[in-house]
């Protein structure tokens, strides 16, 4: 089964500098929004920064997630807000 934990280890193992935060939106374990602010992410759009992401979650979960809501941003945009 999945869980919050699960997805970020996932997240820490491909953007070991990151800040994480994993939601499970509905109770389920199949939708998470996952918030991820990462140096890597600098200079790169949004679509590269989602398929970054994906490209470590869905190997770590088996693609077992129906719904995955991304939040990307540098530490530069994150102070931002």
């Amino acid at each position: 089964m999945l869980s919050e934990e699960l997805i970020e280890k996932a997240v820490r193992n491909g953007f070991p500098d990151a800040r994480v935060e994993v939601r499970d939106l509905t109770g389920t374990k199949d939708h998470f929004e996952v918030m991820v602010v990462s140096q890597q992410f600098h200079g790169k759009s949004l679509v590269e920064r989602h398929r970054m992401v994906y490209g470590v979650v869905w190997p770590a979960t088996g693609g077992q997630i129906h719904a995955l809501a991304l939040k990307t941003q540098t530490p530069d945009e994150s102070q931002k807000e």
